[in-house]
């Protein structure tokens, strides 16, 4: 029998890795003889770094850049020498993370650090940048990360401005004479699981500037320096930046990977089974477990464990989902072709004992998975 573990990480609990391991130890101490492939996942988001080590085998490089408001930080980022490939994640240098709630401040925060951190690893010789975007507080719409890399960002009077959100309205032109030449040899992917257009209702700033501590008056603010700004790139680059799919992701980043890198937006979780070789270690497999923190109607959108249904689905596998906690009524998860769930929020006692013994409970919702068979 043949089994893949392929999860996502529990946010706050428990990573993708710990997932594998606990199942693996509940699944063989019921049946020893089962072989078990171990495919940890991520979409793009937060902690996809350690995911993408796990095939990438590279080294982690840690080097001091700008932080969202301009101060030095330590940000680390994946690179191997062998394959010339890189891994970055944006929110190492630009996210959340790094700030308190009560500092989060997207009109004058920057990605400037996230393009220190993809100029120092062009630097070493990478011709290959996968650069996930996610958890970012910022919606400079990745100005800050283009000015780190050369390009210059004018006012009408020709003088540079402040690769900052709030100034996006008063960028007249872009100066490009300074760009590093080594740039246009790099291929850039761009792990992006958001759909959103870059400006309007459903766009970065009126989607997600909130909770990047955006009032109101900010927001409109800041869509308008989004559509401004629009007008400016569409001049330069040719490029209609309202159409590009994803667009919005992580305060504009999108548009901004797809005209500054040249880069090719995916959905996370299609660039990490790509980097797995996820469609080629899963044939013959008797069953995929899968699982995340929460299994509601964010999952239906391109998160991780969609995109190994869809994988299963077409090898005609079956699916099992391990979750912490279910929001999802019983005809969406027949929908969604699985074929058995459970979580761990049955088995604990609480929501703070399922996310501080999640590999325990996960042991035993593993063995009493297997005693099926």
């Amino acid at each position: 029998m043949k089994i893949v573990l392929a999860p996502d990480k529990f946010k706050n609990s428990l990573t993708a890795m710990e997932f594998c391991l606990a199942v693996e130890r509940g699944i063989k101490s019921v049946k020893s003889d089962v072989d078990i492939v171990k495919l940890p996942l991520a979409d793009g988001g937060d902690g996809t770094i350690e995911v993408v080590n796990y095939y990438l085998n590279g080294e982690t490089v840690t080097i001091e850049v700008n932080d969202p408001f301009f101060k030095p930080i330590k940000a680390s980022y994946l690179y191997s020498e062998t394959s010339q490939t890189a891994f970055i994640e944006m929110a190492e240098a630009s996210g959340m993370k790094l700030l308190k709630e009560e500092q989060f401040d997207c009109k004058n925060a920057t990605t400037y650090g996230t393009g220190e951190m993809i100029l120092d690893v062009i630097n070493k010789g990478a011709t290959k940048v996968i650069l996930g975007l996610g958890g970012s507080a910022t919606n400079d719409c990745g100005i800050g990360m283009a000015a780190a890399l050369g390009y210059q960002f004018l006012d009408k009077k020709n003088q540079p401005l402040q690769p900052i959100g709030a100034n996006l309205s008063k960028i007249a032109s872009i100066n490009t004479d300074g760009v590093t030449p080594k740039l246009s040899h790099v291929q850039f992917q761009i792990a992006c699981d958001v759909t959103n257009p870059l400006y309007g209702k459903n766009g970065a700033a009126f989607t997600y500037a909130a909770q990047k501590g955006a009032n109101s008056q900010d927001i409109e603010m800041l869509d308008k320096g989004l559509q401004d700004f629009s007008v400016v790139l569409r001049a330069v680059f040719n490029v209609e930046p309202q159409s590009v799919q994803g667009a919005g992701a992580a305060g504009g980043m999108g548009i901004a990977s797809k005209v500054f890198l040249k880069g090719t937006l995916e959905p996370g979780i299609e660039l990490i089974k790509k980097l797995a070789g996820f469609n080629e270690k899963i044939e013959d497999a008797d069953w995929i477990i899968s699982g995340e923190g929460k299994l509601d109607d964010q999952t239906l959108l391109g998160k991780t464990i969609q995109g190994v249904t869809t994988a299963a689905k077409d090898k005609n596998i079956k699916v099992a989902v391990f979750c912490g906690i279910i929001e999802l009524n019983e005809d969406n998860v027949t929908n969604f072709n699985i074929s058995y769930v459970d979580e761990v929020i049955k088995y604990a006692t609480g929501i703070k004992d399922a996310m501080s013994n999640a590999d325990h409970y996960l042991e035993e919702i593993a063995k009493k998975f297997m005693s099926k068979f």
